[in-house]
């Protein structure tokens, strides 16, 4: 792999400022991030990357290939939960696999954002059905999660108590996918007119509120990182090696289905990613029986951190020496 791929990705400010929120916990600095503004910061991201992709849609219109990507998109979410339940089956009981699973079929947002950044600072374009995409993918691994919690590891509690409404409003109304939604379809209707108004909101702070959030987000994966004692090599080894043979699945199936360089590195992310808001919130409520800091702790604490300083320029080398 390209090495001043990984060291421009590293000197990106905000990446930098994860590191240095890591650092922070590290050396027991008393720095802090006031608890309501990481999620004013999020709700931001969310919002941003929503109306971008929602115009950017807008101006290229709905085809085939958009299409496709949106399918391929589905499935991908709703596969990587089953392979890696076999997985995980094999060292860990049906609940604890079956979470760990959803968590990595699902997606992390802000780690899609900071790939669109790399690929804004290379000048390669991608797509903003790409966002389309990023909503679509946070809820499969949900559904399947349960669904094979549901069929390997049958709860001897009362049926009643689990409800199907429950999990399907917490899979596709939950926060980050409906304001991610919402934005995308605002995005969408408003076209060139509202993305004039609203750009130096969206775009012009763009950086300085990841900036924040990243920063944060080192703070709270230092803090996790004691917590990753408990899940031993196999797991620690997992958190690294699947999110890369996810995205070299994906890489295969863009250059198959013809994705350019920029949508097959957001693809190639958003396949390798793992959720630690989403997910964790639908299991904690779901599978009360799995424990919530393997899974999160695995996806914050390692997957995370690895793919925004790895992960990214090692996938799109894959995706260079593809040919995609």
């Amino acid at each position: 792999m390209d090495g001043s791929l990984i060291l421009f990705n590293l000197l990106n400010p905000p990446v930098l400022f994860f590191f240095l929120g890591m650092l922070a916990v590290c050396f027991k600095s008393d720095l802090e991030i006031p608890q309501p503004l990481p999620k004013l910061f999020s709700l931001y991201l969310l919002i941003a990357i929503g109306f971008k992709g929602g115009y950017e849609l807008e101006e290229s219109g709905i085809n085939w290939q958009i299409a496709i990507t949106l399918i391929a998109a589905v499935i991908m979410a709703s596969i990587i939960p089953i392979y890696t339940f076999f997985i995980l089956k094999s060292k860990l009981d049906n609940h604890n696999a079956a979470a760990i699973a959803a968590t990595y079929g699902s997606i992390s947002a802000v780690t899609f954002i900071t790939a669109s950044s790399f690929l804004e600072k290379l000048h390669i374009n991608y797509g903003g059905h790409m966002v389309a995409a990023l909503a679509l993918m946070e809820s499969p691994a949900i559904i399947v999660g349960i669904v094979l919690v549901k069929l390997f590891a049958q709860r001897k509690q009362d049926e009643k108590e689990f409800s199907w409404s429950k999990v399907l409003q917490e899979a596709f109304l939950n926060g980050s996918v409906f304001l991610l939604v919402g934005s995308l379809v605002i995005g969408m209707l408003t076209g060139e007119q509202g993305w004039e108004k609203l750009q130096p909101f969206t775009q012009g702070i763009f950086y300085g509120a990841l900036t924040f959030f990243l920063l944060d987000m080192g703070l709270v994966a230092a803090k996790r990182i004691k917590e990753l004692r408990k899940t031993g090599s196999f797991l620690i080894s997992f958190s690294i090696f699947i999110p890369v043979i996810n995205a070299a699945v994906s890489v295969l199936l863009s250059k198959l289905l013809g994705f350019s360089e920029g949508n097959a590195l957001l693809f190639a992310v958003l396949c390798a990613s793992a959720s630690y808001i989403a997910v964790p919130a639908a299991m904690r409520m779901t599978v009360p029986e799995a424990n919530p800091s393997l899974y999160v702790s695995m996806a914050l604490a390692l997957t995370f951190p690895f793919n925004i300083l790895v992960g990214i320029p090692l996938y799109l080398e894959m995706i260079k020496h593809l040919g995609v």
